[in-house]
This record gives C-alpha cells, sequence and structure tokens, in this order.
C-alpha cells in the first residue's frame, strides 16, 4: 500500500528502530477495534435493558430536512423528543444501553474476514442528535435519494445511513454505542450514519491503517481516522421499533431509482459489528441505492481464529434475526425486499427463510435471494434452497474455485465442498436458482478471494441489476456471461479477465 512521504519517513525510522532491537519482520495491517475480541459486557449502575416496545429517548423522529446545509459537527447527547405514535412491534427482545465504563482496546493480529479495514474510531454518541434528516446529511452527487436528497456543499463526505439489527451485547465505552462479540441473547435495533469520503474509490472501503508487530501487538504506525478519507461512524444509536420505521418510511417515500425497495445484508465468518455495518454502507453507496439498508449483525468473534464460536452464535442468531426479518418484511412499508448474504450468513438465512415462506403479507415481494460464497454444506444448502425457490423472484448463488476460506472450511468439516465453492466436478446446480461460477472476478484484498461480491465492480454491476429489474437469465443482464451445459444443468461463469 502507498503511503505518503511523510508516512513513509515515520514508517522507515519506526522499522529501523524496530530492527535495531533484534525484530526482523513488521507487518501492515488494518487497524482494529476492540470490539473485535470477545468481551463481555461489563455490569454497572448505568446499564440498563428496556422493551423494544417501550417509548425509547435516545434519538428524535424523523424531520424534514432543513435547507441544504452541511453536516453539523459530530452531536452531543441530549434529550430526543417523544418517538412517533405509530403502533408498535411484536418484537419482545430487549435493547441495551451502553455502560459507562471504557473498554480496553487490544489489538488484533487478524483482518476484517470481509475485507472491511478497521481502525480508530473518531467520539461519537450513542444517543441520535436533534438535526436534520437523512437528506440534510448527504451530498446526493446526483442521486435522488440515494444518499441524501439535498447537496451539502463544500462537504468532503457523504452520509450513508444503515439501519441494523443485531444480537450482539453492548460494550462499555462512553464514547458511542458500541456492540461486540459476545451473544446478547436478546434483538436491538438501531441507526448507524456512516461517512463516506467523495474520493471513495469502488469498492473499496477506506479505513486508517496500521503498522504492527505480529504476535506481539505493538503498534509502530497509526493513522489517524479522517472523514474526508475514510468510512467513519458519524453516529451509531438505539431506535425504538417506532423511531426505526419512522425514518425508514420517510427514506422509502423518497426513493426513485429503487422505489419502495429494501435489502438487508447478512454478514458472514470473522467480521465485527462495525466492518459489518462499513459493508452494508459500501454496498449501499456503490450500487447507488436510494431505497432501506439493513444490516443482521450476529455476534461474530470477529477472529479467524474463532470459526468454530462463530458457528455456535450463528446457530443461536437465528429466533432473532426471524424477528427482524418480520419487522421489516411486515411493518417496514417496503414493499420489495432483497436479501444478502454472504459465507457463514448463509446458513442462518436459510434457516430463517424455511421459516418465514408463509408469513409473507400481501403486497409485498421477496424480490432477490443473493447467496455470495455459501459457508453451507452442499447437501444442506441443497436441500433448503429447492424449498426457497417460489418463495423469491429469484435466488442466485455466487461461487468460486479459488476461494480459498471456503476452502480451509472444506477441510475443516471433513473435505466436503461448500456450497460456495466450484470443485473439479463443478459448482452446485438447482432448478430454480441461477448458479453463477465469479473465479474469474473473485478477487478482495485479503487475498482469500471470499468477499468478491462486494469487492468487485463487475459483481455490484450484476446485484445492481438483480435488484433494480430482476432480470433473467443472468446473460440477458450481463451478456458477458458464459452459459454453461454441465451434465449437472445449466450455470454461468464470467469468462477470463484480459491479461
Amino acid at each position: 500500500m502507498a503511503f505518503g512521504s511523510k508516512r513513509n519517513a515515520i514508517v522507515t525510522a519506526a522499522v529501523l528502530a524496530v530492527l535495531a532491537t533484534g525484530v526482523a519482520v513488521t507487518t501492515c495491517i488494518p487497524a482494529q477495534r476492540p470490539d473485535l475480541d470477545k468481551q463481555a459486557p461489563t455490569t454497572s449502575s448505568q446499564q440498563h435493558d428496556r422493551e423494544l416496545d417501550e417509548p425509547a429517548t435516545q434519538a428524535p423522529a424523523p424531520q424534514e430536512p432543513s435547507g441544504g446545509a452541511p453536516p453539523p459537527p459530530p452531536a452531543q447527547t441530549q434529550s430526543a423528543p417523544p418517538p412517533p405514535t405509530s403502533s408498535g412491534s411484536e418484537l419482545e427482545p430487549q435493547l441495551e444501553q451502553a455502560p459507562s465504563a471504557p473498554a480496553p482496546a487490544p489489538a488484533i493480529p487478524a483482518p476484517e474476514g470481509d475485507g472491511a479495514s478497521r481502525g480508530p474510531a473518531a467520539p461519537r454518541t450513542e444517543s441520535a442528535p436533534d438535526q436534520p434528516t437523512d437528506d440534510a446529511l448527504g451530498r446526493a452527487r446526483g442521486l435522488p435519494g440515494a444518499i441524501g436528497g439535498v447537496a451539502a456543499p463544500n462537504q468532503p463526505f457523504d452520509v450513508v445511513p444503515v439501519f441494523f439489527g443485531t444480537d450482539r451485547a453492548t460494550l462499555p465505552d462512553p464514547k458511542r454505542l458500541q456492540y461486540g462479540a459476545e451473544r446478547g441473547l436478546k434483538l436491538q435495533i438501531g441507526r448507524a450514519l456512516v461517512t463516506v469520503p467523495t474520493e471513495h474509490k469502488v469498492p473499496n472501503i477506506e479505513r486508517p491503517w496500521v503498522i504492527e508487530l505480529p504476535y506481539f501487538k505493538y503498534k509502530i504506525y497509526e493513522e489517524k481516522e479522517d472523514p474526508a478519507k475514510h468510512f467513519t461512524m458519524q453516529e451509531v444509536s438505539s431506535l425504538s421499533p417506532e423511531q426505526l420505521l419512522a425514518y425508514v418510511r420517510e427514506r422509502l417515500n423518497k426513493s426513485v431509482t429503487f422505489k419502495d425497495h429494501a435489502f438487508v445484508f447478512v454478514h458472514g465468518f470473522n467480521t465485527s459489528f462495525d466492518a459489518a455495518i462499513y459493508r452494508t454502507a459500501q454496498i449501499s453507496y456503490d450500487l447507488k441505492f436510494d431505497g432501506v439498508p439493513f444490516v443482521y449483525s450476529w455476534p461474530s468473534g470477529g477472529k479467524v481464529a474463532s470459526y468454530t464460536y462463530d458457528r455456535g452464535s450463528a446457530e443461536q442468531a437465528e429466533p432473532h434475526l426471524a424477528k427482524f426479518l418480520e419487522l421489516v418484511v411486515k411493518q417496514s412499508g417496503a414493499k420489495s425486499i432483497s436479501l444478502i448474504a454472504h459465507s457463514m450468513g448463509n446458513e442462518l438465512l436459510l434457516r430463517v427463510l424455511e421459516r418465514m415462506r408463509p408469513v409473507v403479507p400481501p403486497g409485498v415481494v421477496i424480490s432477490q435471494v443473493i447467496l455470495a460464497a455459501p459457508d453451507v454444506d452442499r447437501d444442506k444448502f441443497d436441500n433448503i434452497a429447492r424449498q426457497i425457490t417460489d418463495f423469491a423472484k429469484g435466488v442466485t448463488l455466487y461461487a468460486a474455485s479459488n476461494d480459498r476460506a471456503l476452502s480451509y472450511s472444506a477441510r475443516f468439516w471433513g473435505g466436503v465442498p461448500r456450497a460456495g465453492d466450484v470443485p473439479a466436478s463443478g459448482p452446485l446446480i438447482i432448478p430454480g436458482v441461477d448458479t453463477i461460477d465469479v473465479t474469474a472476478v473473485s478477487t478482495d484484498g485479503l487475498g482469500l478471494n471470499h468477499s468478491g461480491y462486494a469487492e468487485n465492480a463487475a459483481l455490484l454491476n450484476d446485484i445492481k441489476l438483480l435488484l433494480q429489474a430482476g432480470v433473467r437469465p443472468p446473460e440477458k443482464r450481463e451478456p458477458s456471461l458464459l452459459r454453461i451445459d454441465s451434465p449437472a444443468g445449466v450455470f454461468w461463469r464470467y469468462p477470463p479477465r484480459a491479461p
């Protein structure tokens, strides 16, 4: 990675100093946050739970934008006006507020599982401030309602709202609401406002970098977080169902390109809460998605070594994701809903979809189900996927033969290929599911080729066309795709890229 001359000087001096002490190797990895470690939430007198259907006081109801004013400075905690009076949800879990005691900040040697770089967050408040809504915060940049809808001149960043559900436990942090790797055993909902630099390059997630000694976790250099250069958390707020639904409906009313459309992203293994938020913001921003982006963040350990823990966490999150999807499907007001799952998140989503089939209300369409690099047993995936082909307008499977993360997983599970793998015998082909071999375009920043769905412009464009119009078969929306007639059936393949 190319650093500036000043940074090069700092790094060179630091490395020489380290070498002088007898340490021979340094590495450059994304900066991490303490929420990647499994930490139990600290109990204190300021930590308490409240029911989701009780009135909340942490965030104001949406207000009409007050012109094209630029975003205000980082918000200070303040009392919020009463929430909207719309009907409450049937959800039973509780919201949890951030404890006040600061958490330790260990460094983690493993990068994020989905390629999102991490770094220190600027001070943020848990409560949503009394400020203009999403439209006044964003700059739009010619995308009506995609990010804001009202230009904020002379600002070096845009703001993307991401609505989240999670069953992670909160971490003690007085600066902002933090969710860690521990299982919270209840559903919590809220909204994050993510700044995206106007100099953002598709399909990156620009985050600060740190140079750190491996194993010793000793930082040599850490870049300062800057909204003009990085994705940052402007705000993370817990919301009542009434507050969240009011924000969501306001955004849906202003949607144009993706009219009344929402998508729900379920992340995979080795992903922190912040990384899941950043990934969702990146997908929404790069797709120019002016509908409503949701993410469900189950309690992944956020480390390569936490694979077994993550598997159990994904399984226990099933009832919580089911309640979150029920809220989105039944009460959000979205008329078209697409679902995107990555890696281990596929197993969680597929289990929930089995339960959801009979509960989609009239007038609501499950548009697209996109299953990217599913870390799911092939036979199990086959059984479940066959049952959901009539549940959505379209089901798409992205698979790759060079996905090393899935290769490691297959060895872990006794050599059985995963559903997202493409072995020598060919990809998994299921009637009613469009299987696309993305090997030729599957490349990500970790070198594991496991996040190509979000880190390749060609795949992002394919997802955009799927969500926008649902054109099928795949070669109709992407003429470059090769149709392969195999003994097991038809699938599609991206051609090799020109050298």
